[in-house]
């Protein structure tokens, strides 16, 4: 079976600014990702869970993508452009996927 280089994003954002980051991906022509719920971690200020929260402001989300290295560099300008001044964490790596028309 041949495998694909491609990069993959993470993302690490509060709730509130997920519509943001999301039509930031959109525009800069990410074709999907995947939102999934964080449930707790630690960080600079210490650990921290979902549950007890009042309400979604402090909230995480991470968001996934995976794309084409030549595409990189424009979808990296538009994410920083969200968490300039916000809180976030993004890593990018290198993955290899089996179905490379899908990214």
């Amino acid at each position: 079976m041949q495998l694909h280089k491609k990069k993959r994003i993470e993302i690490i954002i509060e709730r509130p600014i997920l519509r943001r980051m999301t039509d930031a991906l959109d525009t800069s022509g990410v074709h999907g990702y995947t939102i999934l719920p964080a449930h707790g971690g630690s960080g600079q200020d210490g650990a921290w869970e979902r549950d007890g929260l009042v309400s979604a402001a402090g909230a995480m989300v991470a968001i996934i993508c995976i794309l084409d290295a030549t595409n990189l560099e424009p979808v990296l300008d538009a994410i920083y452009a969200v968490v300039e001044r916000q809180i976030g964490i993004v890593s990018v790596s290198d993955v290899e996927v089996i179905r490379s028309d899908h990214f």
